[in-house]
């Protein structure tokens, strides 16, 4: 496989590659009713995970695929998928990704199989060309911290990156906009979230903008560091019925980034 890219390099800007993470429609496991779903959110791409497809089987992907192509819809990205070293089963979903056409899959190592996992995923991101995105799940989780990221990136190269989840950071009592800020160049992805706590410190989705996620800090963080990634929306609430909080989080969204100049070019 050819290590270079038929796709144009992403241009700057929050709004340039903008959906939703398909697991906000996990109550649902037919594609087509969240290709309806999300076009009646206001967007027209989305992050793919495992509950919608088979990431192990590349020719039943090309069923997926054909529904979403069909119906203009662009698959940005897909994950989150857990690499652990086994070339054999990881490299399907690096085929997966190049058959939807996109440049990105958000990633989660385990801590058991390093550092060869590392190797393995950059060999294959170099031969796929595709960029992986580690996703900071929170404070139980060892990639959660900006301690932990800032040692991976120093022992990987520029295939591997990060996918920031603004929520989850702050449950692991970082800041995203500072996190937005030290990893921009290693910044490939965002699910953006937004999260309360009660006083056990249990979180508790709300809308993007309504929580403690400081949403136009962040834009500008993001315009000062260039981000030229991808970026989904992921709100966990009301999941049989999630379209009318996820339409906020687009209004949400939108207003914050194009007040900062991060509007699609």
């Amino acid at each position: 496989m050819s290590k270079k890219s038929s796709k144009k390099e992403t241009r700057a800007g929050v709004l340039n590659q903008f959906g939703i993470q398909s697991y906000c429609f996990r109550a649902f496991k037919d594609n087509r009713k969240v290709i309806r779903l999300l076009l009646e959110c206001g967007v027209s791409q989305i992050e793919l995970c495992g509950v919608h497809a088979y990431f192990t089987k590349p020719s039943s992907f090309a069923d997926v695929l054909r529904l979403y192509q069909d119906a203009g819809v662009e698959i940005v990205s897909i994950g989150v998928q857990g690499l652990h070293g086994n070339k054999k089963t990881e490299a399907p979903f690096f085929d997966c990704v190049k058959q939807a056409g996109a440049r990105f899959m958000s990633v989660t190592f385990g801590v058991d199989s390093l550092p060869a996992s590392f190797r393995t995923a950059e060999k294959l991101a170099a031969e796929y060309d595709v960029r992986l995105a580690i996703h900071n799940h929170g404070g139980r989780d060892w990639l959660g911290s900006a301690a932990m990221l800032r040692h991976v990136f120093a022992n990987t190269g520029e295939r591997i990156g990060l996918c920031l989840d603004t929520a989850w950071a702050l449950d692991s009592g970082e800041d995203p906009v500072a996190m937005a800020e030290e990893f921009g160049k290693r910044l490939y992805g965002l699910h953006i979230k937004d999260f309360i706590f009660d006083r056990a410190r249990r979180p508790k989705d709300v809308v993007t903008g309504k929580g403690n996620l400081k949403m136009k800090e962040f834009m500008k963080t993001l315009k000062k560091v260039n981000f030229r990634g991808y970026t989904v929306i992921e709100y966990e609430g009301d999941a049989n019925n999630p379209v009318p909080a996820l339409k906020k989080c687009v209004v949400m969204v939108r207003k914050a980034a194009q007040h900062t100049g991060q509007e699609k070019m």
